[in-house]
């Protein structure tokens, strides 16, 4: 569904990501895993449209999406759920949520959505009425995953989300899973993303140094050393 090939971007003269390839099939769970700052959340931008690629492609279902505007990739049926959450404090938490099914085919079944997500986090039906800027960091997490999933996403991308949501990250990709909507997640947290996903790519200094499952990649006496303490 989702394809990169050789991708390279920088910010300015800064190199950020170096040849990256990455595949990701139809409703399949995938980690970008990688200590801070190896890249992972360029790559996201970059599949979302916000940096343009130096180098290489992406093709997302066969059409090439570094050529889109940003503006156009979430009609495709990505949706990014940036790191920081990036919700709209002075709006309600039904008002963010309404600003995620703006795409026209995600607006006609902007109801639906709607009691979708508040099944997903019954915190956010509670306080659907409330500007987000007074909720919890883990709230306004729960809203930035619930905007995303507002899209009717067949790609929903998170980078990390387990930094206000890691009691229920299990639950919540379960959830989205049985959606039949695919999963990038980025995580600096190795062994969790590992518990979540079917498998990985492991990023370091903008380059993917190695992928396979995840229980391949927790046996990998490499990842073990690196990033599990082992």
């Amino acid at each position: 569904m989702l394809k990169l090939s050789g991708v390279s971007a920088a910010y300015g003269s800064v190199p950020a990501i170096s040849d990256v390839s990455i595949e990701i099939g139809e409703g399949e769970a995938v980690g970008l895993l990688g200590a801070n700052g190896a890249g992972k959340s360029t790559t996201l931008r970059a599949i979302s449209g916000l940096v343009k690629p130096s180098a290489g492609s992406i093709r997302f279902d066969g059409i090439d999406v570094a050529s889109l505007p940003p503006y156009r990739i979430p009609e495709l049926g990505i949706a990014h759920v940036p790191e920081g959450r990036q919700v709209f404090p002075e709006m309600t938490v039904q008002e963010n949520l309404e600003i995620g099914a703006l795409v026209p085919k995600a607006k006609a079944a902007r109801a639906e959505s709607m009691e979708l997500v508040y099944g997903i986090f019954p915190r956010l039906a509670e306080r659907r009425r409330q500007l987000a800027g007074t909720m919890s960091g883990g709230e306004q997490q729960m809203l930035a995953v619930g905007r995303g999933l507002m899209l009717k996403p067949r790609l929903l991308m998170l980078d990390e989300p387990s930094l206000g949501l890691a009691p229920v990250m299990t639950d919540v990709t379960g959830e989205i899973h049985k959606m039949g909507t695919a999963i990038l997640l980025v995580e600096q947290n190795v062994s969790r993303a590992l518990s979540l996903v079917a498998r990985a790519y492991v990023l370091e200094s903008g380059r993917v140094i190695m992928s396979g499952s995840s229980g391949e990649l927790a046996n990998n006496k490499q990842v073990q050393a690196a990033y599990l303490g082992i």
